[in-house]
This record gives structure tokens, sequence and C-alpha cells, in this order.
């Protein structure tokens, strides 16, 4: 995953091709999660779709699920 992080300063930031190629989903499936308010924050550049990659780290720490039992 390339973040162009070129200009100091910056945070990085993905396009909706990476992010999905990452999370090993569909692009439409990210654009319909846009579209719902669900998934990661994104932001329109022009007519492109970027997200900052702290974002994502954020909204996957989210979905995070613990697998232990709470013991009573």
């Amino acid at each position: 995953m390339d973040t162009h992080t070129a200009l100091s300063g910056l945070a990085p930031l993905i396009g909706i091709e990476e992010l999905a190629e990452y999370l090993d989903l569909p692009v439409k499936t990210l654009y319909k999660w846009r579209q719902e308010g669900v998934g990661p924050a994104s932001v329109r550049v022009g007519r492109h779709v970027r997200y900052f990659v702290s974002d994502v780290q954020d909204w996957l720490l989210e979905q995070r699920t613990s697998t232990r039992t709470e013991a009573g």
C-alpha cells in the first residue's frame, strides 16, 4: 500500500482502490458503506475518494471484537 507521504507534515492518504485491496473487499462495498455512513471516514478530493490512514486505523480498532468470554 503506497501512502504518498512525499509532503512532510501532511497525513498520508490512500485511495479507495488501495483500501479495498488492503481490506480484501470489493470497491463497490466501500462505496456502499460510504453512502450508508458506515466504514471508515472518507474525504472527497475533486472526483476522487480518499481515506486518511489514521482514520482507517481508528475504524479498524473500533471493529475489533474480543473472543474472550467474561467470567460472571
